[in-house]
């Protein structure tokens, strides 16, 4: 993790975060994935087992593989995690039409899970965001 990032301490975090929200880990129950999270200076891989997330570890992993992936710019992060996001900023998919964020690999698993992913991904907006 880079000195002083907020964005990766934001999802370092992430983990914590979810197991303090029991209905999140339920809607993801029957999740089983290992995916590549986080901004595109630094990801991190996540496995997620049953909805929670059991494993983060900051990318790059040596032959650790990923299903797949979704990277934004810090900045995108950042927008995204205030308590009131701009139109545009708001929603994963709007920062992919916008070109701040890149989804790649076998997007299945995320596009089923995709209310699981934005509410997952939005739980750093509800502590206080990239601080």
């Amino acid at each position: 993790m880079k000195k002083s990032d907020p964005v990766s301490e934001a999802f370092a975090r992430l983990a914590m975060l979810l197991e303090r929200d029991a209905a999140l880990i339920q809607r993801g129950r029957f999740l089983d994935v290992d995916c590549l999270l986080g901004s595109t200076e630094q990801a991190f891989h996540i496995s997620i087992r049953a909805g929670r997330i059991i494993d983060t570890a900051p990318a790059p992993v040596l032959m650790r593989s990923w299903r797949f992936a979704y990277r934004a710019t810090p900045q995108a992060w950042t927008a995204f995690w205030q308590p009131l996001p701009k139109a545009g900023w708001h929603d994963l998919l709007s920062l992919t039409k916008r070109g701040e964020a890149m989804l790649e690999g076998d997007i299945q698993p995320f596009i089923t899970n995709l209310q699981y992913f934005k509410d997952l991904l939005a739980l750093p907006r509800m502590s206080g965001g990239a601080r």
